[in-house]
């Protein structure tokens, strides 16, 4: 989807281009530049080899046995958890 950028007489021509968008990325305000890149770095696909992909596979599995056999916390209890953990 390309940008629109000004053109003569106010109206308005796609950016397509790399080049274009970069031109127009550098007059937007700042608070539009941080917006735009939380948005891109949202885009990104997680960089996971194959390696730790089927790591992170085999941890979820036996996160979810662990549950099916009661061996989980409650919601509330996690929360207490993180909440304790992030004020280290």
């Amino acid at each position: 989807m390309p940008f629109a950028k000004p053109g003569p007489a106010g109206y308005s021509f796609a950016v397509s281009t790399l080049m274009e968008i970069q031109d127009a990325v550098t007059r937007l305000p700042a608070d539009e530049k941080t917006a735009l890149s939380l948005w891109l770095n949202s885009q990104a696909a997680p960089a996971l080899s194959a390696r730790e992909e089927q790591q992170l596979l085999r941890s979820l599995d036996e996160a979810i046995r662990d549950v099916d056999a009661g061996r989980g916390v409650s919601l509330a209890d996690a929360h207490k958890l993180v909440v304790s953990w992030a004020a280290k």
